[in-house]
């Protein structure tokens, strides 16, 4: 199991990078393997500021959909279009390709809230 030491974690299963005041968001390893294959990602809060933990999409696989949970508040500027044509990439390369949104940070403070490495892998059972 793929659980980078330089990344934060959810216990939602969201990887977050953090760069300056942004943050890259996508769902990890174990997430993606517990979803199965891949088939869609949905994104229609671009442009849009929203809190910590709410919804800002929906991952579809074969046998489920899932919600898509904002780890920090803030604005959504960017989605990875590449998932509108070709979504698996979240199952191919989850911590790479595979990243969903950025987002400009509203509030930094949220960010020690979040999980390291370590403590996702306790959370995963890994």
């Amino acid at each position: 199991m793929n659980i980078p030491a330089e990344l934060k974690y959810t216990k939602d299963h969201e990887w977050v990078k953090i760069e300056g005041d942004v943050a890259t968001v996508g769902i990890t390893d174990f997430a993606q393997k517990e979803l199965g294959d891949i088939v869609y990602v949905e994104v229609e809060t671009l442009d849009q500021e929203l809190g910590k933990d709410e919804v800002f999409g929906t991952v579809e696989a074969v046998k489920t959909v899932s919600d898509l949970f904002l780890p920090l508040s803030g604005e959504i500027f960017e989605f990875n279009e590449e998932l509108e044509t070709t979504p698996e990439k979240v199952n191919s390369d989850p911590y790479g390709a595979g990243w969903m949104v950025k987002v400009k940070i509203a509030n930094p403070d949220e960010v020690s809230e979040l999980l390291d490495s370590e403590q996702y892998k306790e959370l995963i059972g890994a």
